[in-house]
């Protein structure tokens, strides 16, 4: 292949201006967004779009916004900006305004996220159903999905029971110096300590919970520690503070994040202050927080739940793809 070097890009070849997905794999992407709309509008869900280029980021830990200066122009400053993660804030801004339930498809972006599952800009899927719980929501997410994959429809597993059931231990329960001991087979044990405890079980969950799910009928893994679930409401099951969160994996792919969603202001600012205090203990820049969410949630965000779904993820297991790349046109390598 001939290489080619273009200004500020990597070596390509001539081929690399082609699609990595195939044709048949476009068409069925099309027929998959057709199926999302009319799925919603038999059901009067509204659909809207909200902007992926704000003035914040998000908080969480566990997710780097890509940042995208806006240069200033005559009557108008410049700005720091990030592409969106995901269209939450926005979507919640439109609830508390009065919107009622809503849905939108949605251009995503994350950093440092690359690899079989994992492109820096991916297809989300995120809906918000007024005036139901995350588990009313969830066979919703059922009806979704197994509507699509023509699937069984999930089991439902507590992040508690399945912890136990393929990992082996009660992850609210086990000490410290257990948990980074279990760690082992992974990470040496300074790794192990650095991560912390919710590291420490995301590494067991990833690397043994995630595979045994491969062999597994579709299930929903609700109820996860209070810790990892910033925009959930919290109740305490068996004298344990849980999150009203939850996951479906399918084939061992995880399809999608829900909650029933926390309306508290007070309670959000301070998940965010919480979240930014810990960026710094990890070194990560401290992003700043949204006012305009925490204004609307004092205005009054609706009882609902919500959920983000991975449409490319969805699109993989429609197709039986073992990567990405092969449901995108164009990955970031080549985009």
């Amino acid at each position: 292949m001939t290489s080619v070097t273009g200004a500020g890009n990597p070596a390509t070849t001539d081929t690399d201006w082609q699609p990595t997905a195939s044709l048949g794999a476009l068409r069925e992407r099309a027929r998959q967004l057709a199926y999302v709309r009319d799925f919603f509008a038999r059901r009067g869900v509204l659909e809207v779009e909200t902007p992926v280029l704000s003035h914040c980021g998000v908080t969480d830990v566990n997710i780097d916004s890509v940042a995208a200066t806006v240069l200033p122009v005559p009557g108008h400053d410049g700005r720091a900006g990030w592409l969106q993660p995901s269209p939450e804030y926005h979507m919640k801004r439109l609830l508390a305004a009065g919107s009622g339930s809503i849905y939108q498809v949605y251009r995503a972006f994350r950093d440092g996220e690359r690899g079989r599952r994992h492109n820096p800009e991916f297809s989300l899927l995120e809906w918000y159903r007024t005036g139901i719980t995350d588990t009313e929501l969830m066979a919703e997410v059922a009806d979704l999905v197994c509507g699509w994959l023509d699937c069984p429809r999930p089991g439902v597993l507590s992040y508690g029971e399945a912890m136990h059931k393929y990992v082996g231990i009660d992850p609210f329960t086990i000490s410290d110096t257990a948990l980074i001991e279990r760690c082992g087979p992974w990470v040496d044990a300074a790794l192990a300590a650095e991560l912390g405890r919710d590291g420490c079980l995301d590494l067991l969950l990833s690397h043994e919970l995630e595979p045994a799910l491969r062999e597994q009928p579709p299930v929903f893994i609700c109820h996860y520690p209070a810790s990892q679930a910033a925009l959930a409401k919290i109740s305490v099951v068996n004298g344990v503070e849980v999150a009203h969160r939850f996951e479906l994996y399918v084939a061992g792919i995880e399809l999608c994040n829900g909650y029933w969603e926390l309306t508290d202001a007070g309670e959000q600012r301070q998940r965010f202050t919480l979240d930014n205090q810990q960026r710094s203990r990890l070194g990560k820049p401290v992003m700043p927080v949204d006012e305009l969410l925490v204004q609307a949630l004092e205005a009054g965000l609706p009882e609902c739940s919500g959920v983000a779904l991975g449409l490319d993820r969805l699109l993989m297991l429609k197709l039986g793809a073992d990567s990405i790349a092969d449901v995108l046109a164009f990955p970031f390598e080549r985009a």
